[in-house]
């Protein structure tokens, strides 16, 4: 018989781990080649920086989150506030840079910039929040009716698309939430390119009257009321109530006058609270005289018989003017002046004139604005976000939804009581 092939003898074990050994060890074999991972380079992080159409030059997108940095923008701000058509007297650097001293939180301002070359064509006043989601808002808070970002009109295709891709970044830990968007808004361009999850709410009621002077603003009313205002117009002549616009290095003494007489005027009525407060006080001194020196606000006081008796504020930009706070002394209601009326016709020696500009009443829908017949306005609420973020986006819109709810039962309430107490009577 033939005996059994003898075995091949095995090939000794490859050493496997620090120790060597282990019985699952890599076997000596010529054809096999070991696996070796491919290199992979890092992955880097995005910056939002482009080259501007038609031009040589590089537009480049930076964060400040520097208090002093924001501060010394001024100068360039203020040159890409004239050129931005739509911005309003509350994106002035004035106005933004005060609130800021006066609300703002360390460590949490953002404001984008956008420069094309040395000049600056766009910027995202923004500042983080983290209630009651984490979320990056517009400077200017509630005080503030309209908020906005800026773009220069020049440059308008490079400074939008470079503050998208800015923005979209930023987007990657928290929510943007631009709200008070007044129409026609710079931002209506941001969200128009947004490439993630974006949504659209309403948000305040607005009221504006057109570009025109007051005798035209009588035409538009009935011919009975419009003949009752001239005459409430006759009255105030024939009182002798004198009108005055205030010269910048005397703002500060008419803004302390204005907050006494507005609180004098609500003494005794629910007002709004934080037109009391020192820090509003303080804000508005720092931001007044030089909006009114670069002519983005103007302070008219009223006197009568030697003293002032009411003083108005009203702010301005290229296409508007709003009557933002006013104070009257409780005299006036006394001696019958129909202080809305007198407010009224000061206001549109600003809007009529050769520099056209639409009339705000701002936010609110109070019934004595109706009176002139203006035209509503809504503000928008803009919600942009990135997959990551997009439940953020999710929970404020479910929050809007809630808070809207909440208002309308508690308006139903109202009425169905105010009816109640009616056909008690």
């Amino acid at each position: 018989m033939r005996g059994r092939p003898a075995r091949r003898p095995r090939p000794p074990r490859t050493p496997t781990g620090p120790r060597g050994g282990g019985r699952r060890g890599l076997r000596s074999r010529p054809h096999v080649r070991p696996r070796v991972r491919p290199h992979v380079r890092p992955r880097q992080k995005r910056r939002p920086v482009s080259t501007a159409t038609g031009t040589g030059l590089l537009v480049r997108t930076r964060l400040c989150v520097d208090e002093r940095e924001f501060e010394a923008l001024a100068e360039p701000w203020g040159r890409l506030h004239r050129a931005c058509e739509a911005a309003t007297p509350f994106q002035s650097h004035a106005w933004l840079s005060s609130w800021w001293r006066s609300y703002g939180r360390p460590g949490r301002l953002r404001v984008l910039l956008v420069r094309q070359g040395d000049r600056l064509i766009a910027a995202a006043p923004l500042m983080r929040v983290h209630r009651p989601l984490p979320a990056l808002k517009p400077l200017g808070g509630p005080i503030s009716d309209f908020a906005d970002v800026l773009v220069d009109g020049a440059a308008r295709e490079a400074a939008t698309e470079a503050l998208v891709a800015g923005l979209t970044e930023l987007a990657g830990t928290a929510l943007i939430d631009f709200g008070e968007v007044r129409p026609g808004a710079c931002v209506e361009g941001v969200h128009a390119r947004w490439p993630g999850p974006k949504r659209t709410l309403a948000d305040s009621p607005c009221l504006e009257l057109p570009a025109l002077p007051m005798e035209e603003l009588l035409k538009r009313l009935p011919t009975s009321r419009a003949q009752r205002t001239r005459a409430k117009m006759r009255k105030l002549t024939k009182l002798g109530v004198e009108s005055r616009i205030v010269p910048a290095d005397e703002v500060d003494a008419s803004v302390r006058t204005l907050l006494r007489l507005h609180q004098l005027q609500w003494r005794g009525r629910k007002v709004t609270s934080e037109h009391l407060r020192p820090r509003f006080r303080e804000h508005l001194l720092r931001s007044m005289r030089p909006m009114v020196a670069a002519g983005e606000a103007v302070m008219t006081e009223f006197r009568l018989d030697g003293e002032v008796v009411a003083a108005d504020l009203t702010l301005l930009s290229g296409t508007l003017a709003g009557g933002y706070l006013y104070g009257a002394h409780p005299r006036l209601r006394e001696r019958k002046v129909d202080v809305a009326t007198m407010l009224l016709d000061a206001c549109t020696r600003h809007t009529g004139g050769e520099q056209r500009r639409a009339l705000s009443l701002l936010r609110g829908d109070e019934p004595y604005k109706h009176h002139w017949r203006p035209e509503p306005v809504t503000n928008q609420r803009f919600l942009l976000a990135r997959r990551r973020t997009a439940p953020l986006l999710r929970a404020a819109v479910w929050d809007a939804s809630a808070r809207r709810w909440t208002k309308e039962r508690v308006r139903e309430r109202r009425e169905a009581r105010r009816g109640d107490g009616a056909a008690t009577t």
